[in-house]
């Protein structure tokens, strides 16, 4: 199996606190263009697939003789060589190690892990693709080594802390309350398709069923096969959620390297508020472009061939060099606009730190209510069966 000893391409700092360590990865089709895949909480590898086939033309990784698919005609990149995809477990997840300390799970941490898995395949540059969480990592990593970067491209992504948090609504507080009860693949799986799906999309028909129906399946499956990712796994990539940020000198850094950047969202998305990604794309000008999708959380696979488009867009404008004025979307600010959006950011922050603070409190109402019938229970006299004499 494929593995990146993190420690072995890092500092001897690095290498200590990474001794042991290991990254699950894969890789796809071939050609000198470099793609990295980074995915995003509690994702493995696979859940790249339709991006590795649309990208690649084949899902079938290289070096294994048992999962053979042909590469379909006219995907991929071939026109210019073809491509090479990367994807990984991150730490905490699948196949990778699972530290079991919640402070060996940061963005930073786990993006020197992705810059390891770059030195271990040789790749001295790459355009570095990520999804949610891994949009976060992808970020973080581009601040760390804007030289290795192509192009960037982020996916369904917020800027960490309390932008982490989903809409405060009646839906939301129901997907949250069963995910903390989910305990099977099963129930794992069905608050899973109200997360990443958009309600149209899980009741259209394909056949004689619904999507829902069909992806339930398939996620079952999936989970079962995996396993239900583990409690210090979780915690650790919330952690690395929670703590993420990207400073203002982090932000000027990339736009100094003037790579191109794609920020990808669905409309949607329950998880991932786009108004935090539109905000993210904002700083990030003159070098991204926005690009907004009918969608849900995982709009990577509801809206497959819109998103890989935009990814190959990436890639072509990238190599053509095409400037960062030529390629953002963003209308031109007048100094009146500018004024506008600055003090429209300032009010979303705002209110931002009040959804946090209303989140916080259900947290710790639901959390009393736990505790509150663990002790009930214990109190509860057990029940004697009536006697036989």
């Amino acid at each position: 199996m494929p593995y990146c000893e993190v420690g072995k391409t890092q500092s001897s700092v690095d290498a200590a606190l990474n001794n042991g360590i290991q990254i699950f990865y894969r890789t796809y089709g071939h050609g000198p263009t470099k793609v990295l895949l980074i995915i995003g909480l509690a994702g493995t590898h696979d859940s790249w697939g339709p991006q590795i086939k649309g990208l690649t033309g084949t899902d079938r990784p290289n070096g294994d003789e048992t999962m053979a698919v042909d590469q379909e005609p006219g995907e991929g990149h071939n026109e210019v060589g073809g491509i090479e995809v990367c994807a990984f477990d991150n730490r905490g997840m699948g196949r990778s190690s699972v530290p079991t300390k919640k402070s060996d799970y940061t963005t930073r941490i786990m993006a020197k892990d992705a810059i390891a898995l770059l030195d271990h395949l040789g790749w001295k540059k790459a355009h570095v693709f990520g999804h949610s969480m891994g949009a976060m990592i992808a970020c973080k990593m581009a601040a760390m080594v804007p030289d290795r970067i192509l192009s960037l491209a982020l996916l369904n992504v917020t800027g960490g802390g309390f932008e982490c948090f989903p809409k405060f609504d009646r839906k939301t507080l129901s997907i949250a309350i069963r995910f903390i009860k989910a305990k099977t693949p099963e129930q794992r799986a069905a608050v899973d398709l109200d997360t990443h799906y958009s309600k149209e999309y899980l009741e259209e028909y394909v056949g004689s069923n619904t999507r829902r129906a069909i992806l339930y399946q398939e996620y079952v499956k999936g989970i079962t096969a995996t396993g239900m990712q583990s409690n210090c796994g979780f915690d650790g990539q919330i952690n690395a959620c929670w703590t993420h940020k990207m400073t203002r000198s982090e932000i000027e850094l990339i736009h100094s390297c003037e790579f191109l950047v794609s920020v990808i969202h669905g409309r949607q998305d329950v998880i991932a508020q786009i108004s935090h990604a539109r905000r993210l794309a904002e700083k990030l000008q003159p070098v991204a472009r926005m690009v907004e999708l009918h969608g849900g959380h995982l709009v990577s696979h509801e809206r497959t061939e819109e998103v890989n488009k935009a990814l190959l867009d990436l890639i072509n404008a990238s190599e053509m060099k095409m400037s960062p004025h030529d390629w953002n979307n963003f209308p031109k600010k007048t100094s009146e606009a500018s004024s506008g959006t600055f003090m429209e950011g300032a009010t979303n922050i705002i209110l931002g730190k009040i959804h946090f603070y209303l989140l916080y409190i259900f947290s710790l109402f639901m959390i009393a209510i736990k505790h509150g019938r663990s002790a009930l229970q214990r109190l509860k006299p057990a029940r004697v069966g009536a006697s036989l004499t």
